[in-house]
């Protein structure tokens, strides 16, 4: 027997409904496109003209999210087309690009880029990218990514740093597990954190370790599996060209709130300097040829967002290197 027709008011509930479905699956296929569409910015690649074989500061553009570069030492107009990164390094003939994926569980890539900035290896891991080095040689990378939260101010936030040893093609997932010495005894905590890792060479490295609400500077070796404390207050060290002394960021005081200042640490007496950055400093400076370091900061007290430098010894005033950037990597 056929059923009789739908009441009018059954039809229109109806009719809003499949309205309402479609509606919510064009959102659906529109949020994927969407996704696709970022996803494919992401993946944007070098330009076959743009290259690590040019000298010159290299960094991140912000409004276009890809890597630049800009003449060293002198004012010189900036050049375009290096690879879409979130943070890039690059050291020896080879480039770091880390990258943030789209999606949840939040995942980084880091991308390893030979010196036509072309990709020859990925590994991707959990969490926000953070910190990016590469070794003198090249053959050493080590990258850090926060894996809850997205900031050191965050309570209870956890970072994992990893090593990529290009020669034997060996990754260290996380190097929390180094044997750690503080004070002469052998330190054990479930909090420890390491970050900002800088090389020495192929095997030696200093880097950033939390636990229990103090950091310090640490100085480890890969090849006998350690690590032994230096020094509290240190925070994302940068080793100079020489190996002699160690650019970080300190707190002044204390507080979660609490700025950061740019030190200088000579190695050979553990004596430190603040650098003439008034600003508080969250990033891995790097150093430049002429004895300056560079650093990322936002704006603020009328001075625009961009890479700024000053003398590592403490003299002269910040100098706006790079206006809109993030991500200093000297290239000689």
């Amino acid at each position: 027997m056929n059923q009789p027709p739908a009441p009018l008011s059954a039809r229109r509930r109806l009719a809003v409904v499949v309205v309402a479905v479609l509606v919510l699956a064009g959102g659906s296929l529109g949020y994927v496109l969407h996704a696709r569409d970022r996803d494919g910015a992401q993946q944007a690649v070098a330009d076959a003209s743009f290259t690590l074989s040019a000298p010159g500061l290299y960094f991140r553009d912000t409004a276009t999210g890809r890597v630049a570069r800009r003449p060293l030492g002198t004012p010189g107009p900036r050049a375009a087309g290096g690879p879409s990164c979130e943070r890039f390094y690059a050291a020896g003939g080879t480039a770091l690009c880390l990258r943030r994926l789209a999606g949840l569980p939040v995942r980084t890539q880091a991308l390893v880029l030979d010196r036509r900035l072309r990709e020859v290896r990925r590994v991707t891991v959990p969490g926000i990218p953070n910190r990016a080095r590469v070794s003198p040689s090249g053959r050493l990378l080590a990258w850090t990514a926060f894996a809850v939260g997205d900031s050191y101010a965050t309570s209870g936030f956890s970072t994992r740093t990893s090593v990529l040893d290009l020669r034997t093609g060996y990754l260290i997932k996380s190097i929390e597990g180094i044997p750690l010495t503080v004070d002469g005894s052998r330190y054990h905590a479930p909090d420890v954190n390491f970050w900002g890792v800088t090389f020495a060479d192929d095997d030696r490295f200093y880097a950033t370790v939390s636990t229990r609400g103090h950091t310090f500077l640490v100085a480890g070796d890969l090849k006998t599996w350690s690590a032994r404390a230096l020094r509290r207050n240190v925070e994302c060290p940068s080793l100079s060209p020489d190996g002699t002394r160690v650019a970080f960021k300190k707190r002044v005081t204390s507080g979660p709130d609490a700025p950061w200042r740019l030190y200088v640490l000579e190695l050979s007496t553990l004596r430190e300097h603040p650098l003439a950055e008034p600003q508080s400093v969250d990033d891995q400076a790097a150093w430049l040829p002429d004895g300056r370091v560079a650093y990322a900061l936002p704006a603020h007290s009328g001075r625009p967002a961009g890479i700024w430098s000053v003398p590592a010894d403490g003299t002269g005033a910040p100098e706006l290197l790079a206006a809109g950037a993030t991500s200093p990597s000297p290239v000689g």
